[in-house]
């Protein structure tokens, strides 16, 4: 019962003005604002100041800057056998295996299209229809800087408009097409074993989401707007390498095509992942 009335009010609530509310407020550079915001944040959720590269709260300039920081040169160590994925976030499994159909298993009695997902479009979908996923949620303490789980060209990009319902177990399980039906940013990276499809997922109360190439991505209205990298300009990813981050939270849905990879059986739903730990393993030709 509690569960559906948290997912009930979700319905209910302006989810895009309250997020740009808060939004703003962990923007905010006053000292007896964000000081007090981060303090008692950092509490309320365990966060370990020991691996952060600035671990005194005064150093952070906003709340948002706190939330997204850095961490120490050693806090992670990056898996980089060119054999493995790595984990690109710290966060646990949500879900991981493979794509029936097309269809995505979000929780149970759930699936979703991953055409929704990717924004609608058969062509970037095409390559994964009976692929392999993996979904990670970010919860608050957690690091949330996103990372490259192996080298790689990026191709295309698409911001993909849509609500901001939380994104924990209660609405997975309670709202159907829980992340394709959320506002979404997509990007297709060309990799030695083919197309891979990272999907940062907006949710309650997140901001805003950046990538290292375009920085903070918030376009208006209420198409799905792209963009095209292959042709105009190189960018590419080394493994390990930020490639994007959070701020407020999420969800990342890692997409690959079909017989890429042996996921590292440890990497049940539920269980922690720490950024740059074997995801998977690499299928040999």
């Amino acid at each position: 019962m509690k569960d559906r009335l948290f997912v009930l009010l979700q319905y209910i609530i302006p989810q895009h003005l309250l997020s740009r509310l808060l939004g703003a407020l962990a923007e905010s550079r006053l000292p007896l604002i964000k000081n007090p915001l981060i303090k008692l944040f950092a509490k309320q959720f365990k966060v370990n100041m020991q691996e952060a590269e600035r671990e005194d709260f005064a150093d952070y300039v906003s709340f948002n800057d706190f939330f997204t920081r850095s961490l120490k040169a050693d806090a992670r160590h990056i898996d980089h056998d060119p054999a493995h994925l790595a984990c690109p976030v710290d966060g646990a499994v949500s879900q991981i295996g493979d794509i029936n159909a097309g269809q995505i298993f979000q929780a149970k009695g759930q699936e979703y299209s991953v055409n929704d997902l990717l924004g609608g479009n058969p062509a970037w979908s095409a390559p994964f229809e009976d692929g392999q996923f993996t979904t990670i949620y970010l919860a608050p303490k957690d690091y949330h800087r996103i990372h490259m789980p192996c080298d790689g060209k990026l191709l295309r990009m698409a911001h993909v408009p849509g609500q901001l319902f939380s994104v924990n177990q209660a609405t997975a399980a309670n709202v159907p097409n829980l992340f394709a039906r959320n506002e979404r940013l997509v990007a297709i990276f060309e990799t030695e074993f083919g197309p891979m499809a990272m999907v940062l997922v907006g949710a309650m109360v997140v901001a805003s989401i950046e990538t290292t190439w375009s920085g903070l991505v918030c376009p208006t209205g209420k198409q799905v707007q792209t963009w095209e990298y292959a042709d105009q300009q190189e960018i590419f990813l080394r493994k390990g390498e930020e490639m994007g981050r959070f701020k407020l939270g999420s969800t990342i849905v890692l997409c690959l095509p079909k017989d890429t990879c042996t996921w590292n059986a440890e990497l049940q739903p539920g269980v922690t992942t720490r950024m740059g730990q074997m995801l998977a393993k690499l299928m040999s030709d």
